[in-house]
């Protein structure tokens, strides 16, 4: 279906009350198994690439066979940058052909990061391209390790509509108890403020660190507004607890047949996140309904 961006996307999630995984691709591997699983599952899917990954992955090379599988699969992909730290990013990843940027400048203070992120929209809606934001700081490593959400750094209403309106954004990641990489005990969503975010602020919400939220708490969090949820280290890691039972077990294995099951483990991992998000056969209900 080729890539779409994700005011379009994420515009049918809300008319159809679901979430689309943002899954973080950093090798063909990921890529094959993310979408092998879009397909099965007949779901709608976001290719995030963050720029802390950039290390493990060079977007010039790997993003002309992103475009390539896209336009070859049944479901529609945005090809989404996650966490881009700097204007120079942004445009790399625009050049790149990329259809969604996220440009994170949470840590600045809140003038600054409406400055920023409004040259980005001006910059990225003049090329079709759509943009997402954080207001609040999530917090944690998207690398790993453990961390816990701190309610200081918790998104405010008042400056969420503040930001979305002086900013023209498509989509906001919220911080309401969320936190990249693993939860230093049992995360604590604040649903009373998701739902206020979502009605003062009129635009799809966004949950990054979704590695370690109970199933049940992401589907009420589903229903109260969030229509994008971010996730990669429980990916990533139960891929690796795959290749680490593969080895303990034989020492024949080579490295084509890791690699291989890594993949198809991580298929495994997203189809049963697309399962929690609501999004399996979504893209489907827009066919029927038009047929009603």
């Amino acid at each position: 279906m080729g890539l779409v961006n994700t005011v379009d996307m994420l515009g049918h999630a809300e008319r159809h009350s679901y979430a689309v995984g943002a899954f973080n691709i950093i090798n063909l591997e990921f890529l094959n198994g993310i979408l092998e699983a879009a397909e099965r599952m007949r779901s709608p899917v976001i290719l995030n690439i963050a720029e802390v990954h950039f290390p493990y992955v060079n977007i010039e090379q790997i993003t002309p066979a992103i475009t390539y599988m896209a336009d070859n699969v049944c479901v529609p992909v945005v090809l989404n940058l996650d966490h881009g730290l700097s204007i120079e990013t942004v445009v790399r990843a625009i050049r790149c052909g990329f259809s969604s940027v996220m440009y994170d400048a949470s840590k600045k203070s809140l003038e600054q990061n409406i400055e920023e992120t409004r040259l980005v929209v001006k910059m990225a809606h003049a090329v079709g391209v759509s943009v997402e934001a954080e207001l609040g700081r999530v917090g944690g490593a998207e690398g790993g390790g453990k961390a816990r959400a701190r309610r200081e750094f918790f998104t405010n209403p008042d400056e969420a509509e503040r930001f979305v309106e002086e900013t023209g954004v498509d989509a906001l990641a919220v911080a309401v108890g969320n936190a990249h990489g693993f939860y230093d005990g049992t995360p604590e969503l604040d649903f009373d403020l998701i739902a206020t975010l979502r009605r003062r602020t009129g635009i799809p919400l966004v949950l990054h660190g979704g590695s370690g939220i109970p199933d049940d708490d992401f589907r009420r969090a589903v229903s109260l507004g969030i229509r994008k949820i971010n996730f990669f280290t429980e990916m990533s890691k139960l891929a690796a607890d795959r290749v680490r039972e593969l080895i303990r077990a034989s020492d024949d294995y080579l490295l084509h047949d890791l690699v291989l099951e890594a993949k198809n483990r991580i298929r495994e991992v997203v189809m049963e996140r697309i399962r929690v998000f609501g999004s399996e056969n979504a893209w489907m209900r827009s066919i029927t309904t038009s047929r009603m």
